[in-house]
């Protein structure tokens, strides 16, 4: 632990773990073990961090919400295990909405990434460079947003989801799709990505015969859903998606037109 680096009396910071020299630590924030805390990171209070964690220089994790709202109330940032936070990141902390921002394990934030307030980011994402994330935005596990995509509050981006670089993101994203263009479409399943995860050629071929009945062959999102549940044969992915269509209350992206 450098003796240059501002660490407050009550941080806990985990055995093997490397703070560089003018790193800033606040009051009540947990470090866990062989974490690698960069030059000039700045990491506000009441902020958890997991084991394994590499945070690059002139991060700011923690700081206060960009919510008018905010009267200083505690809230929290968690960020999970064997995440890696690149240079200039900046993570919010939650709101009284959700209590805490989080950002999950073994995620790749990439640099210029801002992350505001009450986000919740599951595990194994990859944020790329200079993507901008609004407050209230669930992210599922296994998500990739490509360079410079930008997401509107209180949107949900389903799990193991591709949305291309310098998306502009209003709606839902469903669950084991490849979104792109303007306005932001359904451009066909994530079926790379889902074959590197073990997902088999059959659970996949299930998945896109889903996708066709919603965004192919019916314009009626709630008629597609009827269909889909009657005609589709039942897997956990087919409950995925239509879980989260049914919940979207703002509505999913559109489809191919």
């Amino acid at each position: 632990m450098s003796l240059a680096a501002n660490i407050h009396s009550t941080a806990l910071v985990g055995e093997g773990t490397i703070v560089e020299p003018f790193a800033s630590i606040s009051k009540n924030v947990s470090i866990g073990k062989n974490c690698w805390i960069g030059p000039n990171v700045v990491i506000m209070e009441d902020t958890k961090i997991g084991d394994n964690v590499k945070i690059f220089p002139g991060a700011v994790i923690g700081a206060d919400p960009q919510d008018l709202k905010y009267r200083g109330e505690r809230t929290f940032t968690e960020i999970g295990d064997n995440t890696i936070i690149r240079e200039y990141v900046t993570v919010n902390k939650g709101t009284t909405d959700r209590n805490k921002t989080v950002i999950g394990k073994d995620c790749l934030i990439m640099a210029y990434v801002h992350v505001a307030d009450d986000c919740l980011i599951g595990n194994r994402c990859v944020i790329a460079n200079a993507v901008n994330i609004a407050g209230h935005v669930p992210i599922e596990d296994w998500a990739i947003l490509e360079g410079t995509v930008a997401v509107q509050q209180f949107v949900r981006i389903g799990c193991h989801s591709f949305i291309a670089g310098g998306s502009l993101v209003r709606k839902n994203v469903p669950p084991f799709i490849k979104a792109a263009r303007e306005p932001l479409t359904y451009i066909g399943v994530n079926s790379i990505g889902l074959k590197r995860r073990g997902f088999s050629d059959q659970t996949i071929h299930q998945i896109e015969d889903l996708y066709r009945t919603v965004y192919v062959h019916n314009t009626n999102v709630s008629k597609a859903v009827k269909i889909a549940e009657l005609e589709i044969p039942e897997s956990e992915e087919k409950q995925q998606i239509l879980t989260f269509i049914r919940e979207s209350d703002k509505g999913i992206i559109r489809g191919l037109s």
